[in-house]
């Protein structure tokens, strides 16, 4: 007859010794059998509940990684879309719902993508979201792009000092793999120099990289891609090539905390004191040299320009006569001429301008008139102190990038040259809910002002046909301009992403 003696206690767990009241030798065996069992069983829930909770300390993490910034700190524009004030901005949560990080795509790897990016910071976001679009397609691993640090602006800034680039990793792991370097084995060879390198010909459709790129990643297992810029073509592609073009450039490419952060205190410090207007006044060196506009410069600027130009050799056309292409809407309007706009227009003299751009050309000289019409200019020089912009100094792709959060907010953006910038934050705009954007016709303006300062036009007529040219040039929905055989004529994809943007019934345009 059994009986049980007694209780011990082992690992938190209870167990019981049993004693038998006869039979010696097998009681003492069928003890030791209970007691290797209880033991196991202890080893089993121990193991077993270490790895649980291993499992949900990890996806805490991830989950923390993906939506705690967002939450905390909005959208990945970082600010409320609809809503101008100033407690709008600090406290909106963004009105989608709440999910893990999307799981993993599998599928066959066929090799390595690696990317130069060239150009500034909005050439660049735009080139990324080609590249993306192009390593999901061919189903090859990404590495996170390179920037451009020899261009003009000599920026020496990674991807990782502009871009989260944890959110951009795992927010696209559901579409493509992307490595912030090439395993090791592979790395070594690239840096040994053996590494296939080309660039890939401009306004290309998928087609050509599946046919051309792919064959090639597949026999050297890694390939270089050594410019970026327009590789990828605006029309003729399939509706899911151009939804994840649009998903990386609004949802993936998300600024770092700290400009996103420095950015929400430059708009909150703009919407203390009322609505604004951002002006992307491109009247800066680096743009005057290259196109060669000269408009209102001295022969010793028009020569100092003219040295630039010639000293960079991928800049092709040299000779430039800068009174024909004013004419032609080429130049970007200077400021004085941009202030007779903002007149014609009925800007508001107590609207705060805000300037996105670097040094203007001739500096408060140039700016007189402009500051004179509108003496509420700002920069984000002027609201922010030296220790908050210290470190963006000498950092051009990231002052850029300030300016491109302040233009996505602002209650008007007018750009006065459809370079980059103008284009994504246009195309941004629109899908933010066709905010307005002011496009300016420049080929129709400097006629307009010509005629006006030769007195062919009073004012009353000049600022009547200023305003009815630009009635449906305001950002509203339109389709986007598609002229075959000729790439850089027609609209450009991110300036108008109409397959990913909500149109609003009966107002889709032609124009």
């Amino acid at each position: 007859m059994c009986s049980v003696e007694g209780i011990g206690k082992k690992g938190g767990m209870r167990i019981g010794v049993i004693k038998g009241g006869g039979g010696g030798a097998s009681g003492g065996e069928r003890v030791e059998k209970l007691k290797k069992s209880s033991r196991m069983k202890v080893w089993i829930i121990r193991a077993t509940t270490s790895v649980l909770l291993w499992t949900c300390i990890v996806q805490l993490t991830a989950l923390g990684e993906t939506w705690g910034p967002r939450v905390l700190k909005g959208c990945p524009s970082c600010f409320s879309h609809q809503d101008s004030s100033v407690s709008a901005i600090e406290d909106k949560v963004p009105s989608v719902p709440a999910r893990v990080i999307p799981p993993k795509r599998v599928y066959k790897n066929n090799g390595y993508l690696m990317v130069s990016c060239n150009g500034g910071l909005n050439q660049m976001r735009a080139a990324i979201c080609d590249m993306v679009t192009i390593a999901r397609y061919l189903n090859v691993t990404l590495i996170v792009p390179e920037l451009d640090k020899t261009s003009f602006w000599a920026d020496p800034s990674e991807f990782q000092d502009i871009f989260d680039v944890n959110h951009f990793i795992t927010s696209l792991r559901d579409e493509v793999r992307i490595l912030k370097e090439l395993p090791p084995r592979l790395k070594r060879r690239v840096e040994m120099g053996f590494v296939y390198s080309m660039p890939p010909i401009s306004w290309s459709d998928i087609s050509y990289y599946h046919n051309q790129i792919l064959p090639l990643i597949q026999k050297y297992k890694v390939v270089h891609l050594n410019r970026t810029d327009a590789r990828l073509a605006n029309n003729g592609q399939s509706l899911d090539v151009q939804k994840l073009r649009c998903r990386v450039n609004f949802n993936a490419l998300r600024f770092t905390p700290q400009i996103e952060e420095l950015g929400k205190r430059v708009i909150k410090l703009l919407r203390q004191n009322g609505p604004f207007i951002v002006l992307h006044l491109r009247y800066e060196m680096d743009m005057l040299a290259f196109s060669g506009c000269t408009q209102g410069c001295n022969n010793d600027e028009v020569e100092e320009l003219t040295r630039m130009r010639y000293a960079y050799p991928w800049w092709k056309e040299k000779i430039i006569n800068s009174d024909l292409k004013r004419k032609d809407g080429l130049c970007p309007l200077t400021p004085e001429e941009t202030a007779l706009i903002l007149r014609a227009l009925d800007i508001d003299k107590n609207y705060q301008i805000y300037i996105a751009a670097g040094e203007i050309y001739g500096g408060d000289k140039r700016m007189a008139s402009l500051a004179a019409a509108y003496p509420k200019l700002v920069r984000k020089e002027t609201l922010l102190g030296p220790s908050d912009l210290g470190f963006f100094q000498n950092h051009s792709s990231q002052m850029a990038a300030l300016d491109y959060l302040v233009s996505l907010e602002s209650d008007i953006f007018i750009p006065t040259y459809d370079g980059n910038m103008a284009k994504v934050v246009q195309g941004h705009r629109r899908y933010l809910g066709f905010k307005q954007t002011i496009l300016l016709d420049r080929r129709l303006l400097v006629d307009l002002i010509d005629q006006y300062h030769n007195g062919s036009l009073s004012w009353i007529q000049f600022s009547d046909a200023v305003k009815e040219t630009h009635e449906r040039r305001r950002g509203q929905p339109s389709k986007r301009l598609v002229i075959p055989d000729r790439p850089k004529e027609e609209d450009y994809f991110y300036a108008n992403p109409e397959e990913c943007l909500q149109q609003p019934d009966g107002q889709l345009s032609s124009t």
